[in-house]
């Protein structure tokens, strides 16, 4: 299947964020409609509450603004021993079966709100992590939905030397995201170079790397670098999206593409201007010819 048939959207592009007082939250009906207008087929499901808890009534929400249902972001604190995250992650499955999604993006979370700081674990607390994804990936399997981590700012699985272990110590597919990787430390061109079997998943997000740095560094919080614009529609930052998508596509990558560009919106005014990186995000993409 060609990229264009793979393309997906994300709420977060129009500032739907799970973490507290990100910024003024969109309706889901302007949306869906928005991302139906931009002729996007699928999406991720956005944070808890977005869209409808029941599964059945979710799929009812998408499918009258057709669209389809890619999976969704999923945090589950993973390194605690006196947590067991299955049960939670058991009633995800059923609600990515019962709405027809094929994908679940797992994230490592550190038990605080936001993304701005997280702890350091010890040897028993990494065991205990890695003993529980393989719980969620096989879980994940079993009920027939692809499981994927998403390294991510602020989670446990963040720098570069985190990727390496995820790589080293578990089997489960990866989710690339342009934005969150590089921040991170971990160049996504050298991943894709290396590791393009671990991919089962992507984000797309196009970054200012003097802003990344920045975060990086710890000299900014990532939510003062998104509200400063360190997210810019594909093509015009410093990611090497183009390149990305070219080098996955060749190595036989067949998972989505998800627009993922976090943004904050100070009101729904500013859902204009949202919408307008979307589309161009889309018509880079198009424009590939891959």
């Amino acid at each position: 299947m060609s990229v264009s048939s793979r393309i997906a959207a994300a709420p977060i592009s129009w500032g739907v964020c799970e973490v507290p007082n990100w910024g003024f939250q969109l309706a889901p009906e302007t949306v869906l409609n928005q991302m139906r207008e931009l002729g996007v087929l699928a999406t991720e499901f956005g944070p808890e509450g977005f869209l409808p808890v029941d599964p059945a009534a979710r799929a009812t929400v998408l499918a009258e603004h057709g669209m389809h249902a890619v999976g969704g972001f999923v945090p589950v604190i993973f390194h605690k021993a006196d947590h067991d995250p299955l049960p939670g992650i058991l009633a995800e499955l059923a609600a990515h079966v019962s709405a027809g999604a094929s994908t679940i993006v797992y994230a490592a979370a550190s038990g605080d709100d936001g993304y701005d700081e997280r702890p350091v674990l010890t040897d028993d607390e990494w065991q205990t992590l890695f003993s529980n994804l393989e719980r969620a990936r096989q879980a994940a399997v079993d009920a027939g939905i692809v499981p994927t981590l998403h390294p991510h700012v602020g989670t446990i699985i963040e720098t570069g030397d985190d990727v390496r272990l995820v790589l080293e110590r578990s089997s489960i597919g990866l989710c690339l995201d342009t934005g969150h990787l590089l921040i991170g430390g971990t160049d996504p061109q050298i991943l894709v170079d290396g590791y393009a079997d671990r991919i089962t998943h992507t984000h797309l997000k196009d970054v200012r790397e003097s802003l990344a740095n920045r975060v990086r560094a710890g000299e900014i919080t990532y939510y003062d670098a998104v509200t400063q614009g360190m997210y810019c529609p594909l093509g015009t930052g410093d990611a090497n999206i183009g390149n990305i998508v070219r080098t996955l596509e060749a190595a036989g990558y067949s998972g989505w593409y998800t627009m993922e560009q976090d943004t904050v919106l100070n009101d729904e005014s500013e859902a204009a201007g949202a919408l307008a990186d979307v589309r161009s995000s889309m018509e880079f993409l198009l424009n590939l010819g891959v």
